[in-house]
């Protein structure tokens, strides 16, 4: 199986003991399945991984795609999946998301 062309971080709020804290994982029940079939119904060659707490938990939750390093925040919403995803098929960053 060949690499993935983009990697995209969703922050699960995990910290070092194993804790969920912070305001990431509260508000993304549902949000890695939505994100997973949006991509495989938009044929997107991305591999979605959960992290640990990605520290920007005062503009939560947070999404990051990789290579191009975009951040996003506020991510709590199947729209803002979708104008992110709308945006990285353009080839361009959702400024309305973007960590600047």
């Amino acid at each position: 199986m060949a690499t993935p062309k983009r990697q995209i971080l969703v922050c699960q709020s995990f910290r070092a003991a194993g804790d969920k804290k912070g305001i990431c994982h509260k508000q993304t029940d549902g949000f890695l399945q939505y994100l997973e079939e949006e991509i495989i119904d938009r044929g997107l060659n991305c591999l979605v991984t959960a992290t640990t707490c990605l520290k920007q938990c005062e503009s939560g939750p947070i999404m990051v795609v990789q290579p191009e390093n975009w951040w996003f925040k506020g991510v709590d919403s199947h729209e803002a999946i979708d104008a992110i995803l709308d945006s990285m098929e353009d080839g361009t960053p959702a400024l309305q998301y973007r960590i600047a």
